[in-house]
């Protein structure tokens, strides 16, 4: 969530242009989706499900790390 937080003030200091607009958009995909993902590994329906929706968080905050 402290992710989350510092993102949305990163992404509201960009500027209002075509490109600001884009990063902002990716950002806010990426830096909020890790959480959920993880909360949704913990009802996957097998091992294999669990392991390959565990391993979507990580990704998703090095693709937000800035």
């Amino acid at each position: 969530m402290d992710i989350a937080c510092h993102l949305g003030k990163v992404v509201d200091a960009l500027p209002d242009t075509r490109l600001g607009r884009h990063i902002a958009g990716q950002l806010v995909r990426s830096g909020t989706s890790p959480a959920p993902n993880y909360s949704k590994a913990s009802a996957a329906e097998s091992k294999k499900d669990f392991i390959h929706t565990r391993e979507i968080a990580p990704k998703e905050l090095r693709e937000s790390r800035t």
